[in-house]
């Protein structure tokens, strides 16, 4: 990836719920990922190139719920964090459906690497094969950014409407589904790596 933004999922959390990722990603939701939108962040350093997405302008309670965060670490950039976060989510999610390990690998933990496996292997068993598309770009909004610690902690919600093409032999389905996801991410503070890890997967309202 562009930002090399790597990904890994809390060792302590439920294996189950990792292992539903897909399951969770399939649930259909009212709401457009596009709907919504505010204004977008000015380029600048780090920002994303012309008819890239941009990560929205951060309104007053989302500067008060990354206030903890910046107390610690005042180099936390809320905007160039979500275009990573964003980065990151389309990531897992293709190379989770087109079961794309090496993609996985670097982004995951061990823990949750044996549980995206078996995922795929289950998958692979049934002689299905799965390619998805993101119909628009997915909606990343930051919900919360604090220190737990010597961790921080950020939580992304992410809206997407995906376009899904299962095979098996010569049958193809094709699935449109909107989603909802709570995601939260985690890092040491102070430490050389900067990397971002992925704590949490969670299924959010719409």
């Amino acid at each position: 990836m562009p930002t090399h933004f790597s990904i890994v999922v809390f060792a302590v959390i439920a294996a189950f719920v990792l292992f539903q990722l897909y399951n969770v990603l399939g649930k259909k939701v009212g709401r457009q990922p596009q709907e919504d939108a505010k204004t977008p962040v000015a380029a600048g350093p780090g920002a994303p190139a012309d008819g890239a997405p941009r990560a929205p302008a951060l309104d007053a309670a989302a500067l008060a719920a990354v206030a903890g965060l910046k107390a610690r670490d005042p180099s936390f950039d809320p905007a160039r964090f979500l275009d990573g976060a964003r980065q990151a989510y389309e990531t897992i999610v293709r190379g989770y459906a087109a079961g794309d390990r090496e993609a996985l690998r670097p982004l995951l933990t061990p823990a949750v690497m044996t549980s995206f496996e078996a995922g795929m292997a289950a998958r692979e068993t049934r002689g299905e094969t799965e390619q998805v598309e993101f119909v628009h770009p997915p909606r990343a909004d930051l919900e919360v950014a604090t220190a737990e610690g010597e961790r921080a902690v950020a939580r992304v919600r992410f809206l997407a409407e995906l376009r899904s093409r299962l095979t098996k032999g010569e049958a193809e389905t094709v699935d449109e589904r909107r989603t909802a996801e709570n995601w939260t991410f985690e890092r040491a503070l102070g430490a050389a790596d900067p990397n971002w890890v992925l704590a949490r997967v969670e299924p959010a309202s719409a």
